[in-house]
């Protein structure tokens, strides 16, 4: 309906009504000409709480959403407006950043059929025709907000656990592997992620599928490891009914399931050579046939495969397809071990701090300067996968800041008990008492008379005086001496009784 002015009036200010109880009510903005229709809609909408805001045209409209004090919630729209209409508000809306998920209802008494397909494929929530129902309003307005709310709730979701599979790293080895993702990723071909246990091969591979074009598919993780021989084949290609003992129905099999996205073969080394076969025709073929089955079934699965396992001796071995490992391997990655990117220690630190502590509603820590050069010297056979178990006991253990003390013993240091035994037990060479005689000049130096020192005795003399200065330049103060030395009190104290070291022993 036309305008009652030239030019559109300033959109009206939100107003104050709030939910019983004080919480601010959700706003919804009324876009209409016609005065009646927004004072009616806005009684309507107060009288259950919501907030309401008005605009008699499109552009004010986008005035309000733009510049309005309130954020806004909802929109209902009216179909036909001086100006814009309607529809390209709607499309407007759709566009900009700020207002993309914004619900919109469109309500028309002129509208058609095609219309109202035109608005729904622009995005429209709902569709409204007048008169107006003031119960089918109310049901609609309190849907669209509903549905906006679990859709931001969904995507806060993803974004929790995308986070959990957030890849970290600035040291060398992680800008090369940065870059191979970047560069496979939006391929079709095969990757074959390497690398030893605990190294991230797993966040490799949902960061290829993230950037990947399959990446609104789903990702489906395998691990060949754990699924049982006789299993392997009906779990990755499904089975019928009847298939066999306890299959009381149909069944759709990995492949199946991440049809249109990306399958994650881990611990491929590990699949029995028989499923090996029966893969590498699906990988051929594109085609997949459930146990029990005369038919076969079309998938669109793009595979990616990881193991810590040398495929090239498991092919020498004969316990690995070749045809499968070229199959596979069209873009090998390496996934580095932790002790080749050492930089990036303390950044893998902190993040797994925040992350345990946010899981677990416990306040953020910090970890001492000192727990992280400890950490540093440790070799870490387990990689990151080790780190974080690390760091998550040390924030179970400590106080608002990680210390030394709170750090678990490394158990990848060699046993002190085992020591004490190599250095005196069988096999051993004894070292001379201290003040033994040297033999004279020129005497013949027999091998029995001045035996050599193994690796192990030698290492064990050195640490041993070294432990011993420390501690005489501390005056004895174990805790300070552990700091120094970078090591647990609790090893510190393991090593003084290994070596025998008593208080006030010189150097």
């Amino acid at each position: 309906m036309p305008a009652s002015s030239t030019a559109p009036p300033s959109p009206a200010a939100p107003s104050p009504t709030l939910h019983p109880g004080g919480a601010a009510a959700p706003t919804v903005l009324v876009v209409d000409d016609e005065r009646n229709i927004r004072r009616t809609l806005a009684l309507v909408l107060q009288g259950e709480g919501y907030r309401v805001a008005e605009a008699p045209s499109a552009e004010a409209a986008l005035e309000l959403l733009a510049h309005g004090d309130s954020p806004v919630d909802l929109a209902l729209v009216d179909l036909l407006l001086p100006g814009m209409n309607g529809l390209d508000l709607l499309q407007r809306v759709r566009q900009d950043d700020a207002t993309r998920e914004l619900p919109v209802i469109v309500i028309s008494g002129h509208a058609t059929v095609n219309d109202a397909v035109k608005a729904i494929k622009l995005g429209a929530s709902d569709f409204f025709e007048k008169p107006l129902n003031r119960e089918r309003v109310l049901v609609g307005v309190k849907n669209a907000l509903q549905n906006s709310r679990l859709a931001r709730e969904v995507e806060d979701l993803k974004a929790q656990v995308q986070s959990r599979y957030e890849m970290i790293g600035q040291s060398p080895a992680m800008q090369r592997l940065f870059k191979e993702i970047d560069r496979v990723a939006p391929t079709k071909a095969s990757v074959l992620i390497t690398g030893e246990s605990g190294t991230g091969k797993e966040l490799i591979s949902r960061a290829i599928h993230r950037l990947s074009p399959r990446a609104r598919g789903p990702f489906v993780r395998v691990n060949c490891a754990a699924i049982p021989r006789e299993l392997i084949e009906s779990e990755l290609f499904g089975h019928e009914r009847g298939a066999f003992t306890g299959a009381s129905g149909p069944k759709r099999g990995f492949f199946e399931q991440a049809h249109g996205g990306t399958l994650f073969l881990d611990e491929i080394g590990d699949m029995d050579l028989a499923a090996q076969a029966k893969v590498l025709r699906a990988l051929q073929s594109g085609e997949i046939c459930r146990v029990g089955s005369e038919h076969s079934r079309h998938v669109d699965v793009r595979v990616l495969a990881a193991t810590n396992k040398d495929l090239s001796r498991e092919v020498a071995a004969l316990r690995f397809r070749e045809d499968l490992f070229f199959r596979l391997a069209v873009f090998p990655i390496k996934s580095p071990a932790l002790r080749d990117r050492m930089e990036d220690l303390r950044a893998l630190a902190d993040a797994f701090m925040a992350a345990f502590c946010n899981e677990n509603g416990l306040k953020q820590k910090t970890i001492d300067p000192v727990v992280y050069a400890a950490l540093e010297r440790r070799s870490w056979p387990g990689n990151v996968r080790e780190l974080k178990n690390v760091i998550e006991r040390a924030a179970i253990l400590s106080g608002d800041v990680v210390t030394i003390a709170d750090l678990p013993e490394d158990p990848h240091e060699n046993p002190f008990e085992d020591d004490a035994q190599g250095s005196a037990g069988e096999g051993s060479i004894a070292p001379p008492p201290p003040g033994a005689a040297e033999p004279p000049a020129g005497a013949a130096r027999h091998e029995p008379e001045r035996p050599r020192l193994t690796l192990r005795e030698f290492r064990d003399r050195a640490e041993r005086r070294y432990i011993v200065e420390v501690l005489a330049s501390l005056d004895w103060n174990i805790s300070r001496a552990a700091v120094v030395l970078g090591v647990e009190r609790t090893n510190l104290h393991k090593k003084i009784r290994a070596y025998g070291i008593k208080r006030g022993e010189a150097p």
